[in-house]
């Protein structure tokens, strides 16, 4: 195997590759091994005609294409190794030569890793910010906790409003037709969560206990059924209870139950600390995020396209995963969105994009700054990871292999390029 590097513009490569003839015929027998028992030639039992006469009768090339995928990622992955280059998207093959007795030609396009030029990173100016926590944010926070400790209570005096919870049966009908998932029962319908159709909550206020009604109600041009997109409907409602919040009263006794403090007043005083606290590192983060970005906007480099739809692409993967996680698959989600994983890609370019620059930019003061990752690090690092995993420290280190610790190295060794530009930072 050999290869030739050709620099093309904008950080991508053409590595042309070469394999010999003789890998090239071997290849075809075993494509012509894996192969041999789909073949049929008359005066020959299945699977037992030579490769001469196999190729006699169809022609070698029936086997180039298994060939060359026999021959091409272990070529490339040589050729990628020894060429040296720091490889930062998916090839793009291309087949130059291909036939028996010949040698075996093709290449392989990529991007490689661009080279940063560092602009001022120490002394960049963010914005000061200044922390403040007003009464009334104590009081909401307060009235989540309100919320979260309240009872829910039937409702016979009065009807439906808003905030209530209305338990309903329902069925829905277009062009007086019922509908394939139109229809439910005892379905517990917080009014103003905009979890129904826009319109539908909003008609079932006023409505009493036991009374019946007919929502009128048109589905948004974007609806994930097709065929009621766009399409108005009327859904036979009819409310068979109604449950309301009954809040705890804001007092000493609800500061004992939901906290430490046996009174109102240490109880506000605490929620004030935690919410400056809160502000405070959010603050922080957005300075450090602000320091980054002018860093970032301070220095060049040239990154290809091939390695922007690469990183793309993994956040594709990602967010499938975290999908995925949650009960849902990729193609569901393209289907009640009505996108595609082209349209996925193209429109989180930008975002990859930044996300390529930042990386750079960080490794790029890694290396300037001389910033190494000590083994304590590591381990401590490999701590964090088994108690939020809830494993033994033993397991981890088990289960990563080498690059993925060379990994976490990196990453944290990004974080100290971000606390070197952060600490260095200025308010403007």
């Amino acid at each position: 195997m050999g290869y030739q590097v050709e620099n093309l513009e904008k950080n991508m490569v053409k590595l042309t590759i070469t394999c010999s003839a003789e890998d090239f015929d071997a290849a075809i027998v075993k494509a012509y091994e894996k192969n041999k028992n789909k073949i049929n030639i008359q005066g020959f039992r299945k699977g037992k005609a030579p490769l001469a006469m196999v190729a006699k009768m169809y022609g070698y090339e029936m086997f180039y294409e298994d060939a060359a995928n026999e021959l091409i990622p272990t070529a490339y992955e040589a050729a990628a190794k020894e060429s040296e280059i720091e490889i930062v998207s998916r090839p793009e093959i291309d087949v130059t030569q291909i036939e028996k007795g010949k040698e075996f030609i093709f290449t392989a396009t990529v991007a490689k890793r661009p080279e940063v030029i560092l602009g001022e990173y120490k002394g960049v100016k963010v914005d000061k910010v200044e922390v403040m926590v007003t009464d009334e944010e104590v009081d909401a926070q307060i009235d989540k906790e309100r919320n979260a400790n309240a009872r829910e209570i039937t409702v016979e005096d009065r009807p439906v409003a808003s905030g209530d919870t209305a338990v309903i049966d329902f069925e829905g009908f277009c062009d007086g037709v019922a509908f394939e998932g139109g229809k439910g029962e005892d379905y517990p319908l917080v009014i103003g969560s905009g979890s129904f159709i826009p319109g539908f909550e909003d008609q079932l206020i006023g409505v009493a206990s036991g009374e019946s009604k007919d929502v009128e109600v048109t589905f948004p041009e974007q609806y994930q059924a097709e065929n009621l997109a766009g399409k108005p409907a009327v859904f036979k409602c009819t409310v068979k209870a109604i449950k309301s919040k009954q809040l705890p009263e804001l007092d000493d006794e609800f500061a004992s139950e939901v906290s430490e403090f046996d009174t109102l007043a240490e109880y506000k005083e605490d929620v004030k600390k935690q919410l400056v606290e809160k502000k405070s590192k959010d603050a922080k983060n957005a300075q450090e995020d602000a320091a980054v970005e002018a860093a970032v906007a301070k220095a060049s480099m040239e990154i290809p396209e091939a390695m922007i739809e690469s990183e793309a692409e993994r956040m594709l993967q990602d967010y499938a995963y975290r999908l995925q996680s949650q009960g849902l698959s990729l193609e569901q989600y393209f289907q009640y969105t009505g996108t595609d994983a082209k349209a996925f890609i193209e429109q989180t370019k930008p975002q990859a994009e930044k996300r390529i620059q930042t990386r750079l930019v960080l490794e790029a003061i890694v290396k300037a700054e001389n910033i190494e990752i000590s083994e304590d690090d590591l381990t401590a690092e490999m701590q964090n990871m088994a108690t939020m995993y809830n494993m033994e420290l033993e397991k981890v280190q088990s289960l990563l292999g080498d690059e993925e610790k060379k990994t976490i190295a990196q990453d944290l060794a990004c974080q100290k390029a971000v606390k070197v530009i952060a600490e260095n930072a200025v308010e403007a």
